[in-house]
């Protein structure tokens, strides 16, 4: 029998005594969401998809160790935050959308960094999307 079936959760090391936990990575696939994007008189006027993915990292050492939603980070709020934005929107570029949605991830003073990209389906012929993906990071405490 091997000894990771002999563990029980009570007897586990903390993390901290173990090895060094990386930070945490939490990945929002495929939010669908609608809003004005582009520069055109069709696209000024209508609502088209677009297509957002996110990379959010944070320290979650704590979380980890205490179970405790309370010290995890709360993507929900971040994602309603970038949905809300979205939907009210008009925007003019993919660049300035993907920026906005940025800001709004890194505005968790626990994120550590973030990576944004915005599709838009069918925004050229014969492609199947156009996307913009932009980073940001600041130092980990």
């Amino acid at each position: 029998m091997s000894n990771v079936s002999k563990t029980n959760v009570s007897n586990l090391a903390p993390l901290a005594n173990s090895f060094k936990l990386e930070p945490a990575l939490i990945t929002i696939t495929n939010l669908r969401l609608r809003t004005y994007i582009g520069f055109n008189e069709e696209e000024l006027s209508k609502q088209q998809d677009v297509v957002i993915n996110a990379e959010i990292r944070y320290q979650a050492t704590q979380a980890c160790e205490a179970d405790s939603e309370d010290l995890a980070l709360n993507y929900k709020v971040i994602t309603k935050a970038m949905i809300a934005h979205v939907e009210q929107g008009h925007f003019r570029l993919l660049e300035k959308l993907c920026a906005d949605l940025l800001t709004l991830a890194m505005d968790e003073p626990r994120v550590i960094n973030a990576s944004i990209a915005v599709d838009k389906p069918h925004a050229l012929r014969f492609a199947d999307s156009v996307s913009v993906t932009l980073s940001g990071s600041r130092d980990a405490e």
